[in-house]
């Protein structure tokens, strides 16, 4: 196994996550390219050997649903956008088999009991590998850094500014998929809940392990939207506050007041809101979603230059907010959501994180080619 760092001791750090700036597009307030995933404290980043292990040949389909092909304009088109979703451009996908809910604590299990699989947060960094790959005369951190960990949400006391999401995140020993609160949590009673901790890396594990694959951005949006044409969400344009809950938000004051309207503090069972017109549930709020692309905030503007056909994403990532640190699209929003920090559940919502971050909102589904 391959260990790298990207940034060495910043596991408190000051972010810039999710801040007010207004987008040449719009007469509104919001951020530009800067996202919810941006910036988060870095830890040893491990690098995982997804190459390995075993893939199913055989597919199942249970807990599938076809969506079928099409063309789609991707992207917004009003002005809630952030810089990095225009111009909205035209897509045609082909017909594929898509998770109906997300991976839950059940499914994640199979494959680790099956492979023995340790995922990113379970790892502790093994310093002597990471030297290896360092200036040389880089200074050893304090071993209390170098622990298997994972992000977990601490809802603040009181209203805080936020641009510096460290006050609500908090690197926890012990926290991961098993552990969602850290250590002294478990998953006892939550079957049914998406796993999450989860890193790109495991995800894709998983996806391989199942003969799956994760789905592309485009995929993504495609299926979200449910043939809705044009709408900011995938039950139309209602605001998610009114009427009857439609999907598992922050309502309230973020990041220390929620009032749960909805029902769930933090991440809900799978199936507990309506399903979008294709029968995919959680394609709002609950838990991020990771999708195969590599980030860049300027890749619509070179699609946007005929009909797409299937598109996979850039070659490589690029996110000018943190240059040096690669990222991976995720999709679909969270139990954190709020529309006066991040309305990442609006189905045109782009977001990035680096593939080996686990926080405690985020997971993924998988999809399959049609036959």
């Amino acid at each position: 196994m391959k260990y790298k760092t990207f940034i060495l001791g910043l596991l408190i750090v000051s972010l810039t996550v999710c801040t007010n700036k207004p987008s040449k597009n719009s007469s509104v307030i919001h951020d530009s390219t800067i996202s919810c995933e941006s910036a988060l404290p870095s830890r040893f980043s491990i690098t995982k050997d997804i190459t390995r292990g075993n893939t199913s040949k055989l597919v199942s389909y249970d807990g599938m649903v076809q969506i079928p092909g099409g063309e789609f304009l991707m992207g917004a088109s009003d002005n809630e956008g952030r810089a990095d979703e225009y111009p909205q451009h035209k897509v045609k996908i082909k017909s594929f088999w898509m998770d109906a809910t997300e991976v839950t604590n059940t499914q994640f299990k199979k494959f680790v009991d099956a492979t023995g699989y340790v995922t990113t947060a379970e790892i502790k960094p093994d310093w002597e590998e990471i030297k290896k790959q360092l200036p040389p005369g880089t200074p050893k951190p304090d071993e209390a850094l170098l622990v298997a960990a994972s992000l977990v949400f601490k809802p603040t006391a009181t209203a805080v500014d936020l641009n510096y999401a460290s006050q609500w995140w908090s690197w926890s020993k012990g926290a991961s998929w098993k552990h969602p609160q850290g250590p002294s949590s478990t998953i006892a009673g939550k079957d049914a809940y998406p796993v999450v901790h989860i890193s790109w890396y495991d995800a894709q594990a998983y996806a391989k392990w199942c003969g799956k694959r994760l789905p592309t951005e485009a995929e993504w949006e495609y299926a979200a939207r449910g043939g809705l044409v044009d709408k900011k969400y995938f039950w139309g344009n209602e605001d998610p506050e009114k009427g009857k809950s439609k999907a598992n938000i922050w309502q309230g004051k973020f990041p220390y007041l929620n009032t749960s309207i909805d029902r769930f503090k933090r991440a809900a069972p799978v199936k507990s809101f309506v399903p979008n017109k294709f029968g995919l549930y959680d394609m709002a709020g609950n838990v991020w979603e990771w999708c195969s692309d590599w980030y860049t905030p300027e890749y619509y503007k070179e699609l946007s230059r005929s009909l797409s056909a299937n598109p996979q994403g850039p070659a490589k990532s690029y996110d000018p907010m943190e240059p040096t640190v690669p990222k991976k699209v995720v999709r679909g929003g969270s139990f954190l959501c709020n529309a006066s920090y991040c309305k990442g559940y609006r189905v045109t919502s782009r977001m990035k994180s680096s593939p080996d971050t686990g926080l405690e909102h985020t997971g993924f589904r998988c999809v399959a080619d049609a036959e």
